[in-house]
C-alpha cells in the first residue's frame, strides 16, 4: 500500500513540476533537477517512515524466528545427545543384567548341585543306618529265636529223658521215642 501511495505522490509531483516541453523528448527520459531532489527527499522520508513503522517489527519478527529456530536446533541436538546417552546406558544396563542373570543362574545351579549332593549323602547315611538297624534287629531276632529254640530243645530233651527214665524201655523203644521227639521239633526255615 505504501508503494502505491509513493507512486501516486511521485507522479503527482512530476505532473505539478513538469514544464511543458515542446521538444519531442519523452518526459520520462528527460532530466529534471527539481524532480530528482523531490524524489530523493520523498525516498528518504519513506525510508524513515518504514524504519519507524515497519523495519523494527520486521527485524524483531525475523530475529525472533531466527532465535526460535536456533533454540529448536539446540534443543534437538541436546535431546539427541540425551537419547544417545540413554541408549548407551540402556545397553550397559542390559549387559549388566545379562551378566547378573547368568551369575544368579550359575549360583542357583551350583546351589542345586550342592543340595542334591547333600541330600544324596544324607540319604546314603540314612539308608546305611536303616540297613545297620535292620541287620541289628535281624541279628537280635535270630539270637532270640535261637535262645527260644535252645530252651525248647532243652525242655524237650529233658522231657524226653524223663519219659525214657520213667518208661525204662528197651533200646528200640528208646530210639523210637527219641525219633518221635526229634520229629516234634519244628524245622527252622
Amino acid at each position: 500500500m505504501i508503494f502505491y501511495i509513493t507512486l501516486f505522490y511521485n507522479y503527482s509531483l512530476m505532473f505539478l513540476f513538469s514544464q511543458p516541453v515542446h521538444e519531442e523528448k519523452p518526459a520520462l527520459l528527460s532530466i529534471n533537477p527539481g524532480l530528482i531532489i523531490w524524489q530523493i527527499l520523498i525516498f528518504v522520508i519513506l525510508l524513515f517512515i518504514l524504519k519507524k513503522i515497519a523495519w523494527k517489527p520486521l527485524l524483531t519478527a525475523l530475529h525472533t524466528r531466527e532465535q526460535t529456530i536456533k533454540d529448536s536446533i539446540d534443543q534437538a541436538e541436546k535431546l539427541k545427545k540425551d537419547a544417545e546417552v540413554l541408549i548407551e546406558q540402556n545397553k550397559k544396563n542390559m549387559t549388566e543384567a545379562n551378566v547378573q542373570s547368568m551369575r544368579v543362574i550359575n549360583e542357583a545351579k551350583d546351589m542345586a548341585n550342592k543340595l542334591r549332593e547333600e541330600l544324596m549323602a544324607k540319604a546314603n547315611v540314612d539308608s546305611r543306618k536303616l540297613l545297620d538297624q535292620a541287620k541289628t534287629e535281624i541279628q537280635q531276632e535270630k539270637e532270640s529265636a535261637m535262645a527260644d529254640l535252645r530252651n525248647e530243645v532243652s525242655d524237650l530233651a529233658i522231657k524226653a529223658a524223663e519219659k525214657i527214665i520213667n518208661d525204662n524201655l528197651d533200646e528200640s523203644r528208646q530210639k523210637k521215642i527219641v525219633n518221635d521227639f526229634i520229629s516234634q521239633i519244628p524245622s527252622n526255615n
